[in-house]
C-alpha cells in the first residue's frame, strides 16, 4: 500500500499539479494586491468625487444599487494578468522544456490520420504502377 502512494506521488503530473496550485495562488496573492492597490483606485477616480466608483446607481440615493462596473473590469484585468503570468512563467518554459528534453518514442504507432494517409499513398503508387 505504501509502495502504491509512494509511486501515485511521485508522478510527475502529480508534482506538476501540486507546483501549478502553489503557484497559481502565489501569482493570485500578488495580482490581486496590485489590483486592489492600483487598478480599483484608478477606477474610482474615473468615476468622481463623491461617487462610489466607476458605475452607476440603479435607484438614485440608494447606495445598495450601485452597479460596480469598475470590479468587474478589475476582475478581467486581474484574470487577464494572472493567466498571462502562468503562462509565460509555467506553460512555455516547460513545453520548451519537453521539447528539447523529451523525445517521442519511435515505438509508438504513428496517428491515424497519418497511417490513412499513408495508405492512400501506397494505394496511389500501387495504381500508378499498374
Amino acid at each position: 500500500m505504501v509502495a502504491g502512494f509512494k509511486e501515485f506521488v511521485m508522478r510527475g503530473n502529480v508534482i506538476d499539479l501540486a507546483v501549478a496550485v502553489v503557484m497559481g495562488t502565489a501569482v493570485t496573492a500578488l495580482v490581486t494586491s496590485f489590483t486592489n492597490a492600483v487598478i480599483d483606485p484608478l477606477f474610482a477616480a474615473i468615476g468622481g468625487s463623491g461617487s462610489l466608483g466607476f458605475g452607476f446607481t440603479i435607484v438614485s440615493g440608494n447606495p445598495a444599487t450601485f452597479v460596480n462596473i469598475g470590479a468587474v473590469i478589475a476582475a478581467l484585468i486581474n484574470f487577464l494578468i494572472i493567466a498571462a503570468v502562468l503562462y509565460f512563467l509555467l506553460v512555455v518554459p516547460m513545453n520548451r522544456f519537453r521539447e528539447r528534453y523529451m523525445k517521442p518514442s519511435d515505438d509508438a504507432p504513428p496517428p491515424e490520420d497519418v497511417a490513412l494517409l499513408r495508405e492512400i499513398r501506397d494505394e496511389l503508387r500501387a495504381r500508378r504502377e499498374l
